[in-house]
Order: C-alpha cells, then sequence, then structure tokens
C-alpha cells in the first residue's frame, strides 16, 4: 500500500466562474492548500511548486490594489458572478419540515 492511498481529501462542494460560465469546484478544508479553491480534489494534497508559490506571492504583493479593484467590479456587475452569490450561500433547516414523532 501506499501513503497516497491513506490521505483523505477533506473538500467542500462549490460553485465557481470559469469566465462567464457556471462550474463545480472545491474549496480545500485542509492540507498545504486549506482554504484554496481548486478544480480537483486530489490538488489539495499535491506537493507544492515552490518556484510558483513564490511567482504568486510576489504578484499579490505588488498588485494586492489592482486585484481588488477587478475582482469588486466584477463581483458587483458580472451575472454570472451574482449567481454565484446565491448558489453558495448556504441554506438555513427550518424546523418545521422535521417530522415529528
Amino acid at each position: 500500500m501506499k501513503a497516497e492511498e491513506f490521505v483523505v481529501e477533506r473538500v467542500t462542494q462549490i460553485w465557481a466562474r470559469r469566465g462567464n460560465k457556471t462550474v463545480r469546484k472545491y474549496r480545500c478544508t485542509s492540507g498545504s492548500r486549506k482554504g484554496r479553491i481548486v478544480a480537483k480534489p486530489s490538488t489539495c494534497t499535491a506537493p507544492k511548486n515552490f518556484s510558483k508559490a513564490q511567482t504568486l506571492k510576489k504578484t499579490k504583493a505588488r498588485r494586492s490594489g489592482l486585484i481588488k479593484k477587478f475582482s469588486q467590479r466584477t463581483k458587483k456587475y458580472n451575472p454570472a458572478s451574482k449567481r454565484l452569490r446565491t448558489l453558495n450561500r448556504t441554506r438555513k433547516r427550518s424546523t418545521s419540515r422535521r417530522k415529528k414523532i
């Protein structure tokens, strides 16, 4: 048996945007990519590419204000982003629907 067989990917399914389309993606709840949205659950426990991680860190440090402005505009005006807001909202379960014994 391999060590990879024992690793369980802890993820939650969410809806995300790919262009103007709505697709299923996963949010990592454990592993080195905890909190990140990925396309496949196996990505959460995959080894990190150090050089790519450093590049992303530099880019976010340099362009954080610009990224923030673009994402705010997208979330406000893009119809696909507006749809996602309602799709990913957690539903409250009402107690009145439960059958009483």
